[in-house]
């Protein structure tokens, strides 16, 4: 899978922010048919007493060229 042109800086921020990368890509089996694939996933303990946060995270980005 190709990665999009901002993905590592998007990766990047995330860590900055204090996310642990925990799968890049990350893999979702739906069905034997139906597999997707989420650019990253993330997860950041917010507190011992809520838990933890968990986050997937799809990057996307289009280049346009315009003609005149």
């Amino acid at each position: 899978m190709a990665k999009d042109i901002f993905h590592q800086q998007v990766k990047n921020a995330l860590i900055k922010d204090g996310w642990n990368i925990t799968h890049d890509p990350l893999t979702i089996q739906i069905s034997e048919a139906i597999k997707l694939q989420i650019d990253l996933a993330a997860e950041n303990a917010i507190a011992v007493e809520r838990g933890s946060e968990k986050i997937a995270v799809e990057i996307k980005s289009w280049r346009c060229r315009l003609r005149y």
